[in-house]
This record gives structure tokens, sequence and C-alpha cells, in this order.
């Protein structure tokens, strides 16, 4: 990197990473300078978070070098790398729970007069911070009890209190609504423009193309790309990442809707939503679109049993009752949730493990057959392209790998009717139309899918048709060229007119 490096802030230089024998990071180089935005994309287990924590203080290198203002460093805690003004705001949130909000911002940089604890600085600056995000919630809020967005908020409100020179940023829209990522994204560039040499991380490329100054592109643990983002357009970032060409991120459509799997009608949950009606056919992907707070996961929670629910559902014509999981999964409907990470698979756990916890019956009788649990695993890993070793616990795994097992241990219940909350939240392009395949291949079999998602290209890209929520009550349906993001945000906000229904008898 030779001349860059001098000049850059914070960067690594041939740096290499290995647990073990298996070498994940190869001879990296990256420069992140002050007053620039520097974007870090590449699929899941490139080898972005290994370059994060390097930076960051988390992890040492096993070679090459850290240079913090051109000469070598070596962080021994991500205390020293943030006294030295490096900080990142984590993909997982790195808050604690039974805190409040203030306590978690000033968590290890209390205000203090005196003797005692200045709550009342600390509470008005709390405000000041979260006001510049936007964000309105009360700082004696308990963390715990925050929506994952407001989380986020809370993230960075952190990073704003400290003397931040350079803010590591690891996927810190993925759980954000459009408009508090259009604010995230105001605050970065402020930041940029006060001299903050920032990195940032995304699997949205748009957001790429909209925040970034410099780029660099991973690929199986080695750099492939850097430069300037304006050299690059969206396509060429996403062939870079997967190495090859992606002609098209959506599978045709060719499923034949057949039969009526799902009816619902009058259904509501409590508090979230009411006078739900539709119907699902066999072969069908059926999207569900709305913004934040309209209810579409507690809708769909309460269908599967997760929520108390009321109202007439039936499947393949039968009238059934579902007050619990296991009776839907009994029933033929499956729920794969949009929390991979905390509901829907235990991290410190094998695969194996994970895989056959929601069908456990199917491998026991006295005893666990840990060996035909071990085939069926071997089948996932085929079946479903999951990669990384077999013998991690499965937090050790990729967001996208997870998201494949996740996947394959709700398939392995065989349900005919599958409801995926948030399908590809947090993975990259490639996973993303593996996983689109996967869906569009389930529909071909004949079984009905239903789709949530708060991405509309995903939901239009993936559906055959279109159901809009609207504070807790379907607002309309699209299908065909009339299924567009503008149609899409217009029944989300009552602007918008749909088709009629297609409703149970």
């Amino acid at each position: 990197m030779g001349h860059a490096v001098t000049k850059a802030l914070l960067a690594l230089s041939g740096v290499s990473k290995s647990f073990g024998p298996i070498e994940v990071l190869h001879s990296a180089d990256i420069a992140l300078h002050p007053g620039r935005v520097h974007a870090l994309i590449g699929e899941n287990g490139a080898g972005k978070s290994t370059m994060m924590k390097i930076l960051a203080g988390y992890q040492p290198p096993t070679a090459g070098q850290v240079l913090l203002d051109g000469a070598p460093v070596s962080f021994a805690s991500l205390g020293e790398a943030e006294a030295q003004g490096i900080s990142l705001i984590h993909q997982e949130f790195n808050l604690a729970e039974q805190l409040t909000v203030e306590e978690n911002i000033f968590l290890g940089a209390e205000l203090r007069r005196g003797w005692f604890l200045d709550k009342a600085a600390m509470r008005a600056k709390s405000r000041e911070l979260l006001g510049r995000l936007q964000c309105s919630v009360n700082p004696d809020r308990v963390v715990s009890s925050l929506s994952n967005s407001d989380k986020q908020m809370v993230e960075i409100a952190k990073a704003l209190l400290r003397d931040t020179r350079v803010l590591i940023m690891d996927e810190p829209t993925a759980v954000l609504t459009r408009t508090e990522t259009a604010i995230l994204l105001d605050q970065v560039r402020a930041l940029r423009d006060h001299g903050t040499a920032v990195l940032f991380t995304s699997h949205k490329l748009d957001e790429v193309v909209a925040i970034a100054d410099d780029l660099t592109i991973m690929r199986d643990g080695a750099r492939v790309w850097s430069g300037q983002a304006r050299d690059l357009d969206e396509h060429q970032m996403a062939e870079a990442m997967v190495g090859r060409e992606i002609s098209t991120l959506y599978p045709p459509k060719t499923a034949t809707r057949g039969a009526r799997a799902l009816e619902v009608a009058g259904f509501s949950v409590p508090g979230f939503a009411s006078d739900i009606a539709f119907t699902l056919h066999k072969g069908e992907v059926l999207g569900i679109a709305g913004l934040i707070g309209s209810g579409r996961t507690e809708t769909f929670e309460g269908l599967a049993g997760l929520r108390p629910a009321t109202g007439d559902v039936r499947i393949n014509g039968q009238t059934v009752t579902i007050r619990h999981p296991w009776e839907a999964l009994a029933q033929g409907l499956a729920y794969l949730t949009e929390d991979r990470k905390t509901r829907g698979l235990l991290l410190d756990k094998g695969l194996r493990e994970n895989l056959t916890l929601q069908a456990l019956h199917k491998f026991s009788r006295w005893f666990v057959d840990q060996r035909a649990e071990q085939r069926a695993l071997d089948q996932a890993v085929v079946d479903f392209d999951i990669r990384g070793s077999r013998d991690v616990s499965v937090g050790s795994l990729s967001g996208g790998n997870q998201q494949k097992l996740l996947f394959a241990k709700t398939m392995l219940s065989d349900p005919e009717i599958l409801v995926i909350d948030e399908p590809t939240r947090g993975i990259d392009i490639g996973t993303k139309q593996q996983m689109y395949q996967f869906i569009r291949d389930l529909a071909a079999e004949g079984r009905a899918i239903i789709v949530i998602s708060s991405e509309m290209q995903e939901v239009i890209g993936l559906s055959d048709r279109i159901l809009v929520m609207r504070r807790g009550r379907i607002s309309g349906e699209l299908a065909g060229d009339a299924a567009t993001e503008d149609a899409i945000v217009r029944l989300a906000m009552g602007v918008g007119q749909s088709a009629p229904l297609e409703r149970t008898n």
C-alpha cells in the first residue's frame, strides 16, 4: 500500500488471520482516511468481520501490521483502541439489556459531580444525542424494552458521545427502516465532514453507492478490488463480490397455482392486528409488505401459535385451532423467524443439534439416533449449500450460513405451508440469490409460501401476489405490473388503492 498507508489514519498492511490451521484472512490491506467514508463489502465469510475486529482491537493479526497515523500499533484490548478514538458499532448489539438507554450511552464514560453521578447532565446529553438521530426514545427506558431499530440508534448515540476519530460500522442499517436509514446516512456524512474516518459495511449496495468515497471488495478472505466507489456501479460490485456474473437476482415465477392451502378470515392478534382475511394457494408465493409497526410479523406469529390470536383458520379446507407452534407444525405450517440469532438458532450448539431440534421425534424413540442426525446434516449441507466447518458452534458461522441452517431446520419438518419472515436480512447478495431460488423451488414443488419482507424489491421480485398491511389491517393487494414500489408505499401509508382482495368464502 506504500504511500497511501502513510497518509491513512488507520490501516491494515499485509494482514493475515488464522484460527488454528485455517487462514480466514490472506495478506489484506485497507486504509481509512480522515474525512472519507470507506465501504467494505463482500459475501458472508469473505473476511469483513475479521478485518473490522482487528482494526478495532478485538483480535490481533496473525501476520502483518495495524498502522495508526502511519506507525505500527498493537492494541491489547478493545479499550486501548477506544482510547485512541476508534469505535466499533456492532452488527450484534453490544448493549446491557437491563440498563437504561442513558446508562448504556454513558457506560464506562459516566459524568460525575463530586462523588456522585451527574444524572441531570447525562440525561440532557442523552436527549441531545438521540435528538440528532431523530430518535424519540426516553433515556429512562430499559434497553430490553426497545425495538431493534431503537437499539441500533442507542449504539450510534454511544459512538457519537465519544471523541471518535475512526468509526467502524458493521451492518448498521440491517434493522432500520428506510426513514431511519436516511437519518443514519446523514449522520455518517456529518461525521465525515467533521473529519472522522468511517468504515461502513452493508449488504445493501444502493447504500454503498449513496455514502461511500472509497471501496474495498473482499472475497474468500482476500481483497479483490480497491479504489474509489464511484468507479463501480451496483452490478459491478455484486459481480466482484461473488466472482461470477449475476444476470438476474430473482428466479422466474414458474410455479402453477393450485388448490387453496390456507384460508384466513376474521383473524385478530390483540394489540397488533384485526380482521385479517386472505387466501394462500399451493404453488404460490404470497408477499407481505408494510411499514415497521404495521403488524406484519405479529399477525403471522399469531397464525403460527407464537402469540394469542382468534379467528377462522382453514388448512386444506379443514378448520384448525393453533395455539402453540407445535400445533402449527402438526398441521403442516412452519414459521421461519426474522430473528435467527435469538429465536431461531442455539448459537452455542453445533450444526447437528440445531438442525434436528424442531423435528427431534424423527430421530429418537428412547435415545437420539446421532448417526441418523448426522446423515440428515450431510443432506442439508448439500441441499442448502451450508459452508464452513461442521465441528464449530453455530455462532461461529457467517450470517448467510446461519440463515441456510435455519432454513434447513425448518424444512426438516416437511411443512406444506411455510411462513418466512425477512428471509435475507443481513446476508450477502450471492446468498440472497440462493435463498430466492430455494423459495421458488419450494413453490414449484407445490408448497404454499408466505414471505414477509421490509425490502420492497424483494417482495416484488419473489411474490406472485402481495398483501400490504397498515396499522394492523390489510390495506390492499397487488399483483403483476401493478406491484410497484410506489403502489406499495401508497397502500402502506393509506393513500393508495388496489384490486379487490381475494377473500375466503
